[in-house]
């Protein structure tokens, strides 16, 4: 098997189709973590104002913990019938249940269940976006050739960090447009019904997809997967799922301390102003975004290994201080704009150090006929497990001990620290193995 002579152009459009839906579910996702302190106002008893905004940031946090298990179910349908066909379900099913929380009714009109229908519709969330990533690393990597896989998937791995920032977007421009008032009233669940169009622009894109040249050869061949879930958990192969979500653990963590609890701590912070957290964080995600492409570009060149090593690194031993400096930058009394839009953009460096290359290495890891659902659950482990967990963890450590920086971030840093120390020895370098030579996969794991 060879890798397809494909052009820039058309190898773009892979990416681009791809991408475009994870853009969008993981704007679906975190609208709803964006908005944890209206939402926590709209479907929650006013009465204990931090007990609702602790409940609605841990129905955030239960869409994180489900998605393993969209992983282990969709993982197996990618396996089985395909790429494309398997990432359109979780598209639809994503769209539809994030449209619907836009419309749920509120507390004050239909009491608790208000917040046992939110409840459901972020487990329905967490399922589809738990088969969503391993269908979109899968197919662009089984396009790419091996010496450029780093590259096309760290354009890939930009699209959570793209889908938070048109989050923000969304939700600045319709809170200004609407005004406060219409904002806290009604205005909130704009965001949520907007996804509706913009999943039915992503289906459009990803109808006109092929499968896979890998997925298509291997179902050529009859040498499809009979049962995914035995062969990859019940096998050999069960070691490498376990040794790649040690790697992802410590990546999904850096992923969520870096990124998204910077925005919940500025928000701690400067409450009630939700507009400057999303502004600062907003503004440090664009400037930071390309390092996704340019620590993917460079794992090509020096390995996968390395460079998500020193990510690890860099975050357990710098995240105290550059959290401190965060504190005092953004400080209503004394706001530091720059400083606070550079310290969290440092931060999103090291995302792009870990995150980056993963997606590459994760593909070049497991073999074809299982790849979709080997790919799928270590990743949801890592970030659903390890990372989704940092919001509810740092937020609740931080409110019990009255803002105590060293509680809130005993998880952040432990966490990366032990992934470095078991990846140094446990991590394999995958750079060089051929996923158009089937039997590389194999011989490069022993």
């Amino acid at each position: 098997m060879t890798a397809p002579s494909l052009s820039t152009k058309e190898l773009r459009r892979v990416v681009i189709a791809a991408a475009v839906g994870n853009v969008i579910e993981w704007y679906d996702f975190y609208i709803f973590g964006s908005l944890a302190a209206i939402l926590s106002v709209q479907f929650f008893s006013k009465t204990d104002p931090v007990a609702a905004f602790l409940s609605t940031v841990a129905i955030f946090s239960v869409g994180f913990l489900i998605r393993p298990l969209g992983a282990f179910v969709f993982g197996r349908v990618g396996d089985l019938v395909g790429r494309k066909y398997t990432f359109l379900i979780t598209l639809s099913g994503m769209g539809l249940s994030t449209a619907l929380i836009g419309v749920v009714p509120s507390y004050a009109s239909i009491g608790v269940a208000a917040a046992f229908i939110l409840f459901f519709l972020r487990l329905i969330q967490g399922l589809c976006l738990g088969g969503e990533y391993g269908g979109a690393i899968t197919y662009v990597a089984e396009h790419v050739p091996d010496e450029k896989r780093g590259y096309y998937t760290g354009w890939l791995q930009t699209s959570p960090t793209l889908g938070i920032v048109v989050s923000l977007a969304v939700i600045i421009g319709t809170r200004e447009t609407v005004g406060t008032e219409a904002w806290n009233a009604w205005g909130w669940r704009i965001p949520f019904l907007l996804s509706l169009l913009m999943v039915a622009i992503a289906i459009y894109i990803r109808l006109r997809l092929q499968e896979t040249p890998i997925f298509q050869a291997i179902k050529a061949r009859g040498q499809t997967a009979t049962n995914p879930w035995r062969e990859a958990f019940l096998s050999q192969n069960f070691k490498y799922v376990v040794i790649a979500s040690v790697v992802v653990l410590g990546e999904g963590v850096v992923w969520y301390s870096g990124q998204f609890w910077a925005l919940y701590f500025l928000q701690q912070i400067r409450k009630p102003d939700v507009l400057t957290p999303a502004v600062i964080t907003g503004i440090a995600l664009l400037i930071a975004t390309p390092t996704l492409i340019l620590f993917g570009w460079l794992s090509d060149k020096i390995g996968r290994k390395p460079i998500i090593l020193a990510g690890f690194a860099l975050a357990a031993l710098t995240y105290y201080p550059l959290y401190t400096a965060l504190g005092k930058a953004a400080d209503p009394a004394n706001t530091n704009y720059p400083l606070a839009i550079l310290i969290v953009a440092i931060m999103v460096s090291y995302v792009g150090m870990v995150y980056g290359p993963i997606g590459a290495f994760l593909a070049e890891y497991f073999p074809a006929r299982i790849r979709y659902t080997s790919v799928s659950v270590p990743y949801h482990i890592g970030n659903g497990w390890g990372g989704g967990l940092v919001p509810i963890i740092t937020t609740t450590a931080y409110l019990n001990s009255h803002g105590n920086l060293g509680s809130a971030l005993l998880y952040p840093i432990i966490v990366p620290a032990v992934a470095f120390l078991l990846s140094l020895f446990l991590m394999p370098e995958t750079r060089k193995i051929s996923m158009w030579k089937p039997e590389e996969v194999g011989a490069a794991r022993a």
